[in-house]
């Protein structure tokens, strides 16, 4: 509602035009990447995982934790997040693999190759809501 009202108020250059642009020069990046590899390997989030309901009440930690997978999603090109280790308490640790626009198959065939590798994918922390657990 607030950018339908940004956009109507007269910001749309400031605001839309410029975030085009940005969106643009990320897309090409991208693409210059994909010229010279299929995937594109990545953390997920900053931190490995935190327990249930531990950063409720820190929105801005919340928010941080999806900045590493903006880029894809801005860029509009396929991406997933696999688990590839645990840190010391046990928490996964995740691994984004992107692919160039419509390589879902491609995307898809690393996760399964990887996943037939390794174990990490069959591994769970304990779920608690208590953060000291």
């Amino acid at each position: 509602m607030l950018g339908t009202y940004a956009l109507s108020a007269g910001y749309s250059d400031a605001y839309y035009g410029k975030a085009q642009k940005v969106r643009t020069l990320v897309r090409r990046d991208f693409e210059e990447a994909f010229g010279r590899c299929d995937v594109l390997a990545a953390p997920t989030a900053p931190t490995t995982a935190f327990r249930l309901g531990e950063k409720q009440g820190d929105p801005l930690s919340m928010y941080l934790s999806d900045v590493l997978t903006i880029s894809a999603n801005l860029a509009g090109l396929p991406a997933m997040s696999i688990p590839c280790g645990v840190d010391a308490a046990g928490m996964p640790i995740g691994l984004q693999l992107i692919a160039a626009p419509f390589r879902e198959e491609t995307l898809l065939g690393v996760a399964h190759a990887y996943e037939q590798e390794t174990e990490w994918h069959r591994r769970a922390p304990a779920l608690s809501t208590r953060a000291s657990e």
